[in-house]
């Protein structure tokens, strides 16, 4: 069984907002598995370094001072294309644009507080997984045969 894994981040304003447990149940249900979490400070350098491929863009200084504003939840999921589905369970980056039934499309109006970050891909899962848990992951899973057919 190949399974993969994502980093999604809830953001300061989902925090504020109590939203914390609403994102954790919805990748629950959809059956992935929750390998790390942490509440966190997020410290500048950080901030900086994950949003390190967007450092050319105008939006740049205000998307970091907004991730270092308050306390996010990181979080590590995994299951069968977690990065694709997690992206659909978040819905598109401009709320005004998700779906009604994704996170953003249900809980979020502006672009600029849009409560929660997602792995695009695998290869920058990784790199975000390996930037917000240097310790590493628990290592404790479920039986997966529950989720999913061998």
């Amino acid at each position: 069984m190949s399974l993969e894994q994502t980093f999604i981040m809830i953001k300061p304003d989902g925090v504020a907002r109590g939203l914390v447990g609403e994102v954790i149940k919805r990748f629950e249900q959809k059956g992935y598995y929750l390998r790390a979490l942490k509440l966190k400070n997020v410290e500048r350098e950080l901030a900086e370094e994950h949003y390190v491929d967007l450092k050319s863009k105008p939006f740049y200084p205000g998307l970091v001072e907004y991730i270092v504003s308050g306390p996010v939840v990181a979080m590590v999921w995994e299951g069968k294309q977690s990065v694709v589905t997690g992206r659909k369970i978040i819905g598109a980056t401009n709320p005004l644009q998700s779906e009604p039934g994704t996170v953003r499309g249900d809980f979020c109006i502006d672009v600029g507080r849009n409560l929660i970050h997602g792995s695009d891909a695998v290869e920058s899962a990784k790199r975000e997984i390996a930037l917000w848990f240097p310790e590493g992951l628990s290592n404790n899973k479920p039986f997966l045969k529950w989720i999913y057919e061998s």
